[in-house]
């Protein structure tokens, strides 16, 4: 049995340092869980009020409120602390030991309290206190816990601490003091006197406007007679201590206030201010307006966009700016569609690319608007900038025309000259169809099957009669489709001319041609070449990305022109045969064109899964400028950039781009070649539910609720995915069914056909292509198919990649507790996509 009078502690009877430290912290720890399970709510009050008072949110009060607010908030402080004291419980004496014992096995501190009930024990007996002294060495502190997590489930003690925070990075200890004597009464409530003042009677802050971005002065430290210089528009801000002091002044005029100690003034002219005895001269520096200049009229690009380039200044910055683009109809030639009367249309409204607040700015307009009904017509280009306070100035009005694609192939050029007339006035309408009949007049041989049933399908909607915006806008993008399908299946033609003439060349250089017709073939193959790579770069394509002389290096348009000059001067020095090598050389870098060489077997995949992958692009571009949208709205930019902005793209604009992109995605549906198919049925299917998300999508824009439209529009992204997944499958399956009707044949006929015609079938599927960089592509361009290094199945596995890859970008930027750097970085790269 115990002793208690031959007991000893167990850090005595051991003589461990480890040991004693983690009693001791342990019984702080136990300690500390009284304290705060009593007064954590005392505590947060007092840290809420103490950040209220060095945060001058006292001063917002009335005057009249402040003591009874102080009032208020010292008796529910009291009360808070009270109610501490009732709940406070004394740790138990031994407790510490009780809870570090329960954590070691064995329990070694109890152990080692224990005497033998005879005697002092043997050998035996010595080996066990040995060993519990030991295990009392493993002793660790025990961890307190409050259990404040359960006591405090709003997290009420962290909104404290959190304020706290704030309070030190953001407060001062003159706004502490500030707030406590607001907080006191203003006489003594037992003599009835007026308090004595101890500090300064007045404090007077210059504060000049956000935009100029210059600091706040504290005039209390400024010299005597020293004078000051402030922006126009500059607060400057008073407070009074004690007795009222004497106050003139005639920079501007004072602003109401409900608080009788403060004053504020808005600087506004040259004059002084005087307080008590000290004077301050103070000078405005005015605010220049800002200055806008718009650059000489911007070369045609070869894609159509427009990059005009201008420059703006202003003393204190560049707020906001914006492009003004409207018709010139004074230098439109009037004649065909054009000699209507046009319908009306608004300004187009840009805004320009201005770093906030800089005072010099050097930049270009950027805008694709080739799709425009003004596209290649004359416009006048007028630039606006806005300053801080709100003054404004003009650019010079610059004539020009707008630039837009141009089409070089005569059917597709006429089909979008067509699609000019009826943006222009829906009464060219009848006239427009008239003029396709014509031009489809025997189709065979120049016209596919998929894309004369498009074709018929615009002629139908043309001369139904009177068109709505929805409608004419949508046989419009149709024309637009088809055109730009036209022209870039032209690039088969373009390129089989330039190999004729190097042919030609070829052999008149092994057969000893005369050096007039020599040169003749040369200035023909310099034609064909040159426009070869011109329609490559209508395309937006670089030309040099297409003459690829190994796998990892990439010849550019000017190296191909030198080439063909050193063929020329060695023809013209008689040095034929190293003309006839270098000649073979370029013919071997042409048959290494990476350019898609699309067969028969492909129309339908160009005719519907083509024209789907160009609406599931437009549904992105979509989807992303309502996303920056919703970014600018969490940014809290100033009303009047969200202005600015919503002229470019508001709402209602982008809500009527997706109704466009509905009622073309239904004419899409109604002419799917597909139609009674397995892939048909299927890409249907997934077309009807784009239709319905993109419906849902409108209503939610119009409603304002953005964030519910880029759910509705991701949700359209996924089905239009779905149907050019569907409808690539379809595909796969065919040419499956053609190779197996290929077997028949016999071994020799299929080697033959896998070398010749097989190898030309599926050109596009298998030649690599290369971006301006000379980087392998895995996706297909504008026409909706695919040129990879694998097969069509595998490159739609890289596709989903990319756009989950994108979908990723774009929930990352949605997280506001990401980065500032981080959400710069992602924003450019979702640009890139």
């Amino acid at each position: 049995m115990d002793d208690p009078a031959r007991q000893d502690t167990p850090e005595e009877a051991t003589d461990s340092p480890r040991l004693t430290r983690a009693l001791r912290l342990t019984r702080a720890g136990i300690w500390w869980e009284a304290v705060a399970r009593a007064f954590w709510p005392a505590l947060t009050l007092a840290l809420l009020l103490l950040a209220a008072l060095s945060m001058g949110l006292v001063e917002a009060l009335p005057a009249a409120m402040r003591v009874y607010a102080g009032g208020v908030a010292g008796l529910i402080l009291l009360v808070a602390l009270i109610w501490g004291v009732v709940r406070f419980r004394r740790p138990a004496h031994g407790a510490a030991e009780r809870r570090l014992d329960a954590t070691l096995p064995g329990m070694p501190l109890s152990a080692y309290r224990d005497r033998p009930a005879l005697g002092e024990g043997g050998t035996l007996w010595q080996a066990h206190r040995a060993q519990m002294a030991a295990r009392l060495e493993a002793a660790r502190p025990v961890r307190p816990d409050a259990e404040l997590r359960r006591r405090d489930p709003f997290a009420l003690r962290l909104v404290g601490l959190t304020a706290l925070a704030m309070a030190l990075l953001f407060g001062s200890s003159v706004q502490l003091g500030q707030g406590l004597a607001a907080l006191a009464p203003p006489r003594d409530e037992i003599t009835g006197q007026e308090p004595q003042a101890t500090g300064p009677g007045w404090e007077a802050w210059a504060r000049p406007p956000a935009y100029t971005r210059k600091p706040t002065i504290y005039l209390n430290d400024l010299a005597e007679g020293r004078s000051l210089e402030l922006p126009e528009g500059s607060i400057i801000n008073l407070r009074l201590y004690g007795d009222d002091g004497a106050v003139s002044q005639n920079i501007g005029p004072e602003i109401p206030l409900d608080d009788e100690r403060s004053r504020e003034y808005r600087v506004e002219r040259d004059g002084t201010l005087t307080i008590d005895d000290r004077v301050f001269g103070i000078t405005v520096r005015p605010d220049d307006a800002p200055e806008i200049a718009i650059g000489a009229a911007a070369e045609r690009r070869a894609d159509g966009r427009l990059m005009q380039p201008f420059s703006a200044r202003d003393d204190f910055g560049i707020a906001a700016g914006r492009a003004e683009i409207s018709l010139d109809l004074d230098r439109v030639d009037r004649s065909y569609g054009l000699a209507l009367e046009p319908e009306p249309r608004e300004v187009v409204l840009i805004k320009l690319p201005i770093t906030r607040n800089r005072a010099e700015i050097s930049g270009q307009l950027t805008a694709d608007l080739k799709k425009h009904a003004w596209a290649n017509l004359p416009v006048k280009i007028r630039l606006h900038a806005e300053d801080g306070i709100g003054q404004t100035a003009q650019s010079e009005t610059l004539s020009m025309e707008l630039p837009g694609r141009r089409f070089f192939d005569p059917l597709a050029a006429a089909l979008i000259e067509l699609r000019r007339d009826i943006l222009w006035s829906r009464e060219n309408a009848p006239r427009a169809g008239q003029l396709m009949r014509a031009i489809l007049w025997q189709p065979e041989g120049f016209v596919d099957p998929p894309m004369l049933d498009d074709m018929r399908a615009i002629i139908a909607g043309l001369e139904t009669g009177d068109l709505s915006d929805a409608q004419r806008d949508a046989l419009a993008e149709a024309l637009w489709r088809t055109a730009v399908q036209l022209e870039d299946g032209g690039l088969a033609d373009a390129l089989e001319r330039m190999r004729r003439a190097q042919e030609r060349l070829s052999q008149a250089m092994r057969r000893g041609a005369s050096p007039d017709e020599i040169r003749e073939l040369m200035d023909e193959l310099r034609r064909a070449t040159d426009e070869y790579t011109d329609m490559l770069a209508e395309q937006g394509a670089d030309p040099a990305s297409r003459f690829d002389r190994s796998p990892t290096q990439t010849m550019s348009g000017d190296q191909i022109q030198q080439m063909m000059d050193e063929i020329q001067r060695l023809m013209n020095e008689g040095r034929m045969a190293e003309a006839q090598e270098l000649l073979e050389q370029f013919n071997r870098m042409m048959e290494n064109l990476q350019v898609r060489e699309g067969t028969g077997s492909e129309g339908s995949g160009r005719g519907s899964s083509g024209r789907m992958a160009e609406t599931l692009r437009e549904q992105q571009d979509l989807a992303d400028q309502a996303f920056r949208q919703m970014q600018d709205e969490w940014m809290g930019l100033d009303q009047e950039n969200q202005q600015g902005e919503g002229e470019g793209e508001n709402p209602g604009d982008l809500a009527d781009r997706q109704s466009q992109l509905r009622d073309d995605l239904g004419m899409q549906r109604g002419l799917l070649p597909e139609r009674g198919t397995q892939q048909g049925d299927a890409a249907g299917e997934a077309m009807d539910r784009a239709g319905r998300a993109m419906q849902e999508a409108e209503r939610a824009l119009r409603e304002g609720d953005t964030a519910g439209a880029l759910d509705r529009q991701a949700e359209a992204i996924e089905a239009l995915r779905d149907g050019i997944r569907a409808l690539g499958q379809g595909d796969q399956r065919g040419e499956q069914q053609q190779a197996e009707g290929n077997q028949g044949e016999g071994e020799e006929g299929q080697q033959e056909g896998t070398g010749r015609d097989g190898e030309d079938g599926r050109r596009a599927l298998k030649t690599p292509r290369r971006d301006p960089l000379g980087r392998p592509l895995q996706q297909g361009s504008g026409n909706g198919g695919f040129a990879t290094d694998e097969d069509l199945a595998e490159g739609e596995d890289t596709e989903g990649r990319a756009r989950e890859l994108q979908d990723e970008i774009r929930r990352r930027l949605g997280q506001r507790d990401r980065p500032q750097a981080e959400r710069d970085y992602l924003d450019r790269l979702i640009d890139r996509f």
